[in-house]
């Protein structure tokens, strides 16, 4: 399928690359298929890749895999809250977390409460929000990028 988008213009998107959440995201629970989209030209910018909707060519989120910020980043989730995407294991999660880039970006954070699971083998996914009070809504970022802690 190809798809006018905001952020990188018109993009093909095959069928097996497509994500299903069949409850939509938290705020926007009408959009429920997204694919995954990193900046080719300037590389994949510490990690961060978008998270863009199918269903909203205008919306795309940052998104970065928690482990690049936050190495012990292993929140205890419900199994019954994964039922929605099938059997996860560890070969076949992927887990991310919004990115919030303001105009200043020394205050760029992480959500860290509210991630998106995503099963690999069934392309289906869901968002959840975390009791623990371990992992803040925002967690600085900044300096790990900066500092080249991330790996990158």
């Amino acid at each position: 399928m190809k798809i006018n988008t905001r952020l990188f213009g018109e993009v093909e998107i095959s069928d097996d690359k497509i994500i299903c959440f069949e409850n939509g995201i938290i705020g926007f629970p009408e959009l429920k298929r997204f694919a995954l989209i990193h900046d080719e030209e300037s590389g994949t910018g510490a990690g961060i890749r978008f998270l863009q909707s199918l269903d909203e060519a205008n919306f795309a989120m940052p998104v970065i895999d928690p482990l690049i910020v936050k190495p012990d980043y292993n929140p205890e989730v419900d199994d019954e809250l994964l039922v929605g995407v099938g059997h996860v294991t560890e070969d076949n999660i992927l887990v991310l977390v919004t990115v919030s880039v303001p105009s200043d970006l020394t205050k760029m954070s992480v959500n860290l409460q509210g991630p998106f699971v995503i099963n690999v083998d069934t392309n289906k996914a869901c968002q959840m929000i975390l009791d623990s009070s371990d992992y803040p809504v925002k967690f600085p970022v900044y300096d790990i990028l900066q500092g080249g802690k991330a790996g990158v």
